[in-house]
Formats: C-alpha cells, structure tokens, sequence
C-alpha cells in the first residue's frame, strides 16, 4: 500500500482530469512519479461554471474511480484548481510606517502591509468573490525598490505592489461541494494558470519573463511571469470549442468530423487552405485579445521566454508559428516530464499540466509557491475558516 501520494483534479469544461503522484524511488530524481491517472468527459459545467453539480459529481466518480484503479490507492482528498471565467485579478498597494524603533523589518511588518494592500482593493472589485492567493510582486524600501524580500532590512516605510487572485465565491464552494459529494476532501485549491506553471516553466523562463496560456475549450488563461513572480492572471470566453465550430460551419461538416480535422487525427476531403484560413481567423481572435492583454500591463514584445502554449488546443499544428506572429514574441508548446514506471498511466499531452502541478505541489516538491494562500476548509452554508500556514513564496 503506498502511502505517501498526493491527487490533483482540474476539473475542466471539456474533460475532468485525475492525477495520483508519487515521490520518484530513484536517487536525485525531483520530479514525482505518475502513479494512475483518470478522466472522464465534463458534464454539466459550461465556461468553467458548474451549472448541474449532480452532472458534474458524476464525471468526478467516474475519472477518480479510473485514478484509484490504475494508481492502486484510495483517494480520501485531492488538491483542486479553479479555473474558468469566475477566475480574475486585481493589483493593489499597500504602505506602513515600520513597527521597531532600530527600524528593522519584521515578518508582522510584512505581513501588515500586504492586508493594507488587500484592504486598499475597491468594494465594488471585489464583491462576491473570495481572494485566494495574495502574491507579492514588488516592494520598496523608503522609495526604492528592492529585490527579494523585505524581512530583517531597515526602513522608515515599507511599500508593496500585490497580485490578488480572485474567484467568485459561489464558483468555488460549489467546484468544492461538488468534489465532497464523491466522498473526496479538498485538502487546498489553487488557480488553474499557477498549477499548470508549476510543471511546464522553468525559474529562467519565470525571471526572465514570459506569459503561459492554457487554450481550453471554452477558455483561454494566461499567466504572465516576471522576476520569478506571477505578474497578472487573466481568462478569456474563447477556446478550442470555438475553432471547431468554425470549422463545421465554414466546411459544412459534423461537429465530430471538425474535432478530428482540427487535431490533424484525419485527412480533410477539403481545401487545406480554407481549413488553414479558418482556423487562422479564430487564433488571430485569441492572440489579438492576449496581445490587449499584454499591451495593458505594458510587456507586449517585452518577455524574452516568450509565450507557451499549453491546453488541449495547442494541438493545433499552426499555433506555435501564428503565436510568434501575432505576438512578436518567441513561441514554443509546453512539454511536461511525465515519469510513470507503468504502461497505464503513460501521459505525454501538456493539457494534463494542472492536475499533474497539483499533485506535484500536494507532495511539496516545488518551491516557488506564492505566499498567503488561503484555502477554505469547506464550503456551503458552513462557517468560512481560512487554514493558515506559510509556504514558500515567488520571490527569489
């Protein structure tokens, strides 16, 4: 009976996804092995949204039944992403006047600032929706900013610049209410876009700066690093879904037949270049508002890692090229370092990033994971305790 294993479960609008990983055996190997895996086809969610829990705590049965089979384990609790358009982000600052007199930063300093920083975020900005990480991005010290953390320095006042993740309350109790139905506990959420940065980027990639979208199949989120530190999360109601449609309208062609040509699993009796123009026009639409994106928090053509392209849409054979000319930005598809000793759970497709960085977080093998996240212990009409406890944060 293996003992020491930890489960991550993306519960995405297409597909539900169940990893079960495990600390490698082997000497010096960091990257946990793959013990089992599950999926089963979403139902009842739409946009990230659940919209029949009954629908949804089916699906979860059913990939989490396939993950104890192949792993041989039962699942008692789960690490959980939450994704989809109920997911956004907020940047606010914060200041105070140093607590000692030697003026010494102390961790209540650090601390205090970060909730006037949270404190700072308009009502209407934050109504209905629940923080669940708070990131420091940047601090200054009596006006300058510095590198690194602010902890043991000396100043008058201590400024910090904060990304707050956000979902929407009801969203997230009920991704929780539907995973507690299956006899499951939620042992720790985290938003889909840093989960699956956990497994696809690399420190270099993170400090140097680069943006890591996820094309879903109703949604698009991106992630944007910089200094080794989530600068902004951003979702958009556009996905591979979309790509497909176009394809059945614009070739007149079932939906199943648009699915399969879109991942190139068939030959199309068709003219490949107004497939081509087709699936072009749709990515340009994705780029377009990823670029928006970029040019509002002024790093459009300024992130030297580029973008990565991660999801099960960036399987589409001309989006690592359209990226890079959209965006004037390097471009290249996300790879993941699956380890798995058994044929069952061999796992190559990037779009398992989330749940497979979920279960690589559970089993506390990666250290840059933002401070102050906070994690409802459960859900409902229950009483909301936040489960407190530190953990390392981005900031080198």
């Amino acid at each position: 009976m293996i003992k020491n294993f930890s489960v991550g479960i993306d519960i995405g609008t297409y597909q539900i996804k169940v990893v079960v990983a495990s600390n490698s055996k082997e000497v010096g190997q960091k990257t946990p092995e793959v013990l089992g895996v599950g999926f089963a086809e979403s139902k009842g969610l739409r946009h990230g949204y659940i919209i029949n829990s009954s629908d949804v705590a089916k699906s979860l049965k059913m990939a989490i039944s396939q993950a104890e089979h192949s792993a041989k384990v039962k699942i008692r609790g789960a690490y959980l992403s939450v994704g989809g358009m109920g997911l956004s982000s907020i940047i606010s600052k914060g200041s105070i006047m140093t607590s000692k007199a030697d003026m010494e930063i102390t961790d209540a300093d650090v601390k205090n600032v970060l909730e006037v920083a949270e404190n700072e975020i308009p009502q209407a900005s934050i109504i209905n929706k629940k923080i669940i990480h708070s990131i420091p991005v940047s601090y200054k010290i009596d006006g300058q900013t510095i590198m690194g953390r602010p902890n043991n320095m000396r100043g008058n006042k201590l400024e910090v610049k904060a990304l707050f993740v956000v979902c929407i309350e009801q969203h997230l109790d009920d991704l929780i209410k539907a995973v507690e139905k299956t006899g499951v506990d939620v042992w720790d959420i985290m938003a889909s876009p840093i989960a699956g940065s956990l497994v696809t980027l690399n420190k270099n990639q993170k400090t140097a700066g680069c943006v890591l979208a996820n094309i879903g199949s109703e949604t698009v989120s991106i992630v944007v690093f910089e200094n080794n530190t989530p600068i902004s999360l951003e979702i958009f109601p556009i996905g591979g879904t979309d790509i497909t449609n176009d394809i059945a309208l614009g070739l007149r062609i079932s939906l199943n037949e648009a699915e399969q040509i879109k991942v190139s699993s068939v030959e199309p009796n068709f003219s490949k270049k107004k497939l081509e123009e087709i699936i072009m026009a749709r990515l340009s639409d994705i780029f377009e508002l990823i670029e928006a994106h970029l040019k509002k928090i002024g790093r459009n053509g300024l992130l030297p890692a580029g973008i990565i392209l991660t999801g099960g849409g960036s399987g589409i054979g001309s989006i690592e090229d359209m990226a890079k000319l959209s965006l004037k930005l390097p471009s290249r598809i996300a790879s993941v370092n699956f380890i798995s000793n058994s044929k069952n759970t061999q796992i190559k497709d990037s779009s398992w990033s989330v749940a497979y960085g979920l279960a690589t977080w559970g089993l506390n093998n990666i250290g840059d994971i933002p401070e102050g996240v906070r994690i409802p212990s459960n859900a409902g009409n229950k009483i909301i305790e936040w489960f407190k406890r530190s953990i390392q944060q981005f900031l080198p």
